[in-house]
Order: C-alpha cells, then structure tokens, then sequence
C-alpha cells in the first residue's frame, strides 16, 4: 500500500495523517466540507468556541450516517424478502 502523509487543516488546528495515497482527495474534501458546514452554523447559530460548532457538525453527519445504515438495513431486508420468493418459485418450477 502506497502511504502518503497529508495535513488538514480543521477548526484552525493542523492535523497531520499518514493516509493511503488514493485517499488523498477524500481526506481533503472531508475537511473542507467539514469546515463549510462550521462557517455555516457560525452564521446560523450562536457559539462559544469552535468546539461548539464542530460538535454540531459531528451530530449532523452522525444522524445522516445513522439514516443511511437505518435504509440500507431495511433495503436489504426487503431484497432478502424478494430473493427468498424468486428462490421458491424457482424451487417450485423445477420440482413440478
């Protein structure tokens, strides 16, 4: 694996990474995205610190996470569901 070392800048602190190399572009689009939303919340909301706006961040981009696993799950459930009939007709075809 080809590692390449990068620094990302977030909430005006330099964070060193040693990253795959092919990684590169999307270390670098998570911090600037990150740092988008927080310049967005800091005119939306009132704040004490970035702390505060990287904890709002953090919330915001758990939840979606959590979403997207919550459909994923049901979506796969349900192909399960249509699988499980293609197989027993199937099943039923070739034994009659």
């Amino acid at each position: 694996m080809n590692e390449l070392t990068i620094s990302v800048t977030i909430a005006d602190r330099p964070y060193k990474l040693v990253i795959a190399a092919e990684h590169e572009g999307l270390f670098r689009q998570a911090a600037e995205l990150i740092e988008r939303r927080m310049r967005d919340y800091s005119g939306s909301y009132a704040y004490k610190d970035k702390q505060d706006l990287l904890a709002m961040v953090a919330l915001e981009y758990a939840t979606n996470y959590l979403q997207d696993e919550h459909m994923l799950s049901e979506h796969g459930q349900d192909q399960e569901q249509k699988l499980a009939k293609i197989d027993k007709l199937l099943t039923e075809y070739l034994a009659g």
